[in-house]
């Protein structure tokens, strides 16, 4: 700011911009107009822009209130978040951000989201006066015949001041002297430059030279100046000055003429002789720099000539002062105006800014959602600067204008993610010239998850065969599951549901990681308890809200050969485990028979288990009891005292007694089936026994009568062909004696338990009993 500058402009100047946003009337929505100084310092106050625009300034962070400013430009203004004040940023030279004259405005856009609001702004940059006129050059020379007639105008050159307005060059003053007054002229610009007019006839034999002092003004407060010497030098006398055909020229070049190329062809004559009559031409003094590197004139031939390269956008018009004089003494410049009108062509592509406000943007956004704010703009005037926005095919998105050059770009339908994650949106926009220029920009915008997918199985249900007798913690299997989604929400957790098996919770027998979806079994299973069980596994994603999908999973336990047969007693069986004779029992043969009677299954490997079986041959049952009485009895079974004795006589008493009854029904049942199989001798004997308890006693063993009668011829037994049967006479009895535990027992087989259904009969050692 250049000195002199008090307090008085800066009170006028904002007086100025109260009184202008008074006038304006309430702010429009969307619109809004304010003015500010050039030159103030960091900080300073411009406006309140949250009162203004209506907004509350404590969401103003959070909707990422901003100013939206073209790549690369400078950021002179700024909005501070927390007040909502539009302050600025950087000193503002208005001289550097508006190179011409007129009004100088910085456009901002202002958005905030959450919903999106866009907002015009246009703060003009007001010109204070911190410029003083100046000269190109401190001492300027001037040649004038002293025979120029009274009223003879001198072009000066003109003072240079890049403040606008009032604060621009505003008048000329001539100190005082006796021969030229001042005269100030006006161009079509509006800018100032001052002639120098002959009041007096030189002489210049008297005076040779004229000094006077030229001072420029502008009309700022307080005012500034700038001043030049010109020195005035009379010359001899030149009776004719050249003269142009036409005081002013006007011509049309297109903007992309190229350099050399011609302009105007200009012409001046002089009816004077020889060097008199000899014309250059050249500027004028009072040429603005611009012009003279843009134009050049040749001296002799007095063509205007392109120097430069011309821009539209930036001048459209050039205002030219030629002057030509001639070769003689005393030669007197003649003046001539050039006005050049540059012509607009299709040079400048259109420019697409694009503010991306809203990316990624959600897959479940409604249709009608903003996702960018793009500006278009080019610099060409009339078609040339005419702009249409487009965007490429095949994409689920569309411009709508907002305000002029301003296009939101909105999604027009439901987005996937899953099927497309991103999209690579083509913005074309054309210009309306010719041939239209084309500008194309990509805006990538990445589509961003929602927990819109539930998890899959791979598999509809699972069959999982466990063998039984694992080891606890051991796996039986792995359930795995998809999720189209990303990141968290494709994130999958395992989990069993609730349940119970055979009353216990599903818990205790199974457990599953639940990041892998490996599934474990918690204890031995085995297969004579628990045969086959289903669980149901839960998948999780950790979306929001999460999603979850189900699947049953049937786990078989496979049997093992691990329970070894066990006999739990003799049992009579018709099919399996009958003990019969091989042949009758003979005189020579022993009284007691000892066997051991093994069981094997199927499995693999086979398991068995044996049996040991005493058997006693007697005559009569008396003799069964005394046969058997020989048996040792442990010590704590023999007792001397009378009471047991007692005891003993009235059981065996009863027992015999009960025997008796059993062996007279014996025997006459024995009879009757004699007499029916008399009828049939193909059917093979049957044999009848008795059960007979002996009280106390520590052992088992069976014991067979002989027959009461004589053996009838040996018959072949159908079931099994070469095997000799000798059948028992009328009836035959066994008797078994308890053991410790005093059991009842069967007599003709034995029965096993164990895992397997089949076993296989067999003796260990040889004897008179058979075993099918």
């Amino acid at each position: 700011m250049g000195a002199g500058a008090g307090s008085g402009p800066w009170g006028q100047l904002f007086l100025r911009s109260l009184v202008f946003l008074l006038l304006a009337g309430p702010p429009a929505r969307g619109q809004l107009r304010y003015a500010v100084p050039e030159e103030l310092e960091h900080g300073a106050f411009v406006a309140n822009l949250g009162e203004d625009l209506g907004l509350d300034v404590s969401t103003l962070s959070a909707r990422r209130f901003r100013i939206v400013s073209r790549a690369g430009a400078r950021q002179h203004l700024e909005v501070n978040l927390e007040n909502g004040i539009l302050f600025v940023n950087e000193r503002i030279d208005r001289e550097e951000v508006c190179e011409g004259g007129g009004t100088c405005l910085l456009h901002l856009q202002l958005l905030v989201e959450s919903p999106l609001e866009l907002y015009r702004v246009e703060v003009e940059v007001l010109d204070i006066n911190d410029h003083a006129p100046t000269f190109p050059w401190q001492e300027y020379v001037l040649e004038v015949a002293e025979s120029a007639v009274l009223g003879a105008r001198f072009p000066l050159e003109s003072a240079q001041d890049p403040d606008v307005g009032t604060n621009s060059v505003h008048t000329y003053r001539l100190s005082p002297n006796g021969f030229f007054s001042l005269e100030v002229q006006t161009r079509s610009d509006a800018s100032k430059f001052a002639e120098l007019v002959l009041e007096r006839a030189l002489d210049r034999e008297q005076q040779r030279v004229h000094r006077v002092l030229l001072t420029a003004l502008d009309g700022g407060v307080p005012e500034r100046s700038g001043t030049a010497h010109i020195l005035v030098t009379v010359l001899d006398a030149n009776d004719n000055v050249p003269a142009f055909d036409q005081p002013s020229y006007g011509v049309s070049l297109p903007e992309d003429a190229p350099a050399g190329t011609l302009v105007i062809q200009l012409n001046a004559t002089d009816l004077d002789e020889g060097p008199n009559g000899e014309i250059e031409y050249s500027f004028s003094g009072h040429a603005p720099p611009r012009v003279r590197e843009l134009f050049h004139v040749e001296p002799r031939s007095g063509q205007v000539l392109l120097k430069g390269r011309l821009d539209y956008e930036r001048a459209s018009l050039h205002e030219l002062y030629v002057q030509a004089k001639d070769r003689g003494p005393s030669a007197v410049a003649v003046h001539c105006r050039v006005l050049v009108h540059l012509l607009d062509v299709n040079d400048n592509a259109p420019e697409v800014t694009l503010t991306s406000v809203s990316t990624p943007v959600l897959e479940d956004a409604p249709p009608g959602t903003v996702i960018a704010v793009i500006s278009v703009q080019d610099r060409d005037s009339g078609d040339n600067g005419r702009v249409s926005c487009e965007v490429g095919p095949n994409v689920p998105f569309e411009l709508r204008s907002s305000f002029r050059n301003y296009y939101t770009l909105v999604t027009t339908q439901a987005l996937d993610r899953e099927l497309v994650p991103e999209y690579n949106v083509s913005i074309t926009a054309r210009d309306m010239g010719s041939p239209a220029l084309v500008t194309r920009s990509t805006l990538t915008i990445p589509v961003s998850d929602v927990n819109d997918n539930a998890p899959r199985f791979l598999q509809p249900s699972y069959s999982v065969y466990v063998m039984e007798n694992n080891a606890p913690g051991a796996s039986i299997c792995s359930v795995s599951a998809l999720d189209p989604d990303c990141q968290q929400n494709a994130y999958l957790s395992y989990s069993i549901a609730d349940g119970h098996i055979h009353g216990m919770p599903v818990g205790t027998y199974v457990s599953i990681n639940s990041d892998s979806g490996h599934m474990y079994a918690l204890r031995s299973l085995d297969y004579e308890q628990i045969r086959s069980f289903q669980i149901q596994v839960q998948a999780q994603d950790a979306g929001f809200p999460p999603l979850s999908a189900n699947v049953t999973v049937h786990i078989f336990v496979l049997d093992q050969n691990d329970n070894a047969p066990v006999i739990v007693s003799p049992l009579v069986a018709p099919d399996t485990g009958e003990l019969r004779t091989l042949r009758s029992f003979l005189e020579q043969d022993a009284s007691r028979q000892q066997l051991v009677v093994q069981v094997r299954d199927g499995g693999q490997p086979a398991l068995s288990a044996t049996v040991s079986l005493l058997l006693s041959v007697v005559e009569t049952m008396p003799q069964t009891l005394s046969d058997f009485s020989e048996f040792s009895l442990p010590p704590e079974v023999s007792s001397s005292s009378p009471l047991t004795l007692y005891l003993l006589v009235s059981l065996g008493s009863i027992s015999f007694t009960f025997l008796l009854a059993i062996l007279i029904l014996t025997a006459i049942r024995c009879r009757g089936e004699r007499r029916s199989r008399q009828g049939d001798s193909c059917s093979p004997p049957r044999y009848c026994y008795k059960v007979c308890l002996g009280p106390e006693s520590a052992q088992s063993d069976f014991m067979f009568l002989k027959p009461c009668s004589p053996p009838r011829n040996n018959e072949k037994d159908p079931g099994n062909t070469g095997r000799e049967l000798e059948p028992f006479c009328s009836r035959v009895q066994l008797l078994t004696v308890l053991t410790q535990q005093k059991h009842q027992h069967s007599l003709c087989s034995m029965a096993s338990k164990g895992s397997m259904s089949t076993w296989n009969w067999c003796f260990v050692s040889d004897s008179l009993v058979w075993l099918p």
